[in-house]
């Protein structure tokens, strides 16, 4: 049986066969904000959850910073590895529902990544591996889609239905995905039932791809018992 969230492989694949890329290469500004606020040294370990086709692992890789950007889609990473041969062994294949990593980072960061994951039980698990793989003093940032009021939930059995979709070179036909908006309220909810901590909160965007992102910074928390 497909895991619904993976459709992403195979709209990667349907864009890719047509010598496009899906998304653009315009970094995710807060991304770098929060690093240089947060994670200022240079020689901290920093792991990206969902790193696509490499738009914001692009520049910290560039930058020296010591990053294993990890997607659950091979043709991502695969595509990221072709993209950037020079970065190949910093891109890396990863479910973090169900893989699990030895080592533990000083920063996490996943942009547009929990949207995708309908079921409780997966965003609840998405949570879970951030906890488990932050530093004690570590903070991770994560980034949703939407504007902190809008709620949508898709029909995960129907994410890998092809339908056709805007890119910037026209219509194409695609895997549906799967996406699931939810409020600010509910985002707190969530990330504090896994024994995380916000620090910080707002919304943002990551133009031209997001005009919205809701985003926290968290760490975990003191005393949170699994």
């Amino acid at each position: 049986m497909k895991i619904y969230y993976k459709a992403y492989d195979e709209r990667y694949r349907a864009v890719h066969r047509l010598g496009l890329q899906w998304a653009g290469d315009v970094p995710t500004p807060i991304v770098s904000d929060v690093l240089d606020r947060f994670c200022p040294d240079p020689g901290a370990r920093i792991l990206e959850i969902g790193c696509g086709e490499g738009r914001d692992a692009a520049p910290l890789l560039s930058r020296g910073r010591k990053l294993l950007a990890t997607d659950a889609s091979p043709e991502a990473i695969s595509y990221c590895r072709k993209k950037m041969p020079q970065y190949a062994g910093s891109f890396s294949e990863l479910d973090c529902l169900r893989d699990a990593l030895d080592e533990k980072y000083d920063m996490i960061y996943a942009v547009s990544v929990v949207h995708m994951l309908v079921e409780d039980v997966d965003r609840r698990g998405f949570y879970r591996f951030i906890r488990n793989h932050l530093r004690e003093s570590g903070v991770a940032l994560i980034c949703s889609m939407g504007d902190g009021e809008t709620e949508i939930r898709s029909d995960a059995s129907r994410a890998f239905e092809t339908v056709e979709r805007n890119h910037p070179s026209g219509p194409v036909m695609v895997a549906a995905t799967s996406c699931r908006m939810i409020s600010f309220e509910g985002f707190r909810r969530e990330i504090a039932a896994e024994g995380l901590d916000i620090i910080e909160e707002g919304i943002t965007s990551a133009m031209p791809d997001f005009d919205s992102l809701m985003y926290a910074v968290v760490r975990r928390s003191a005393g949170f018992q699994t």
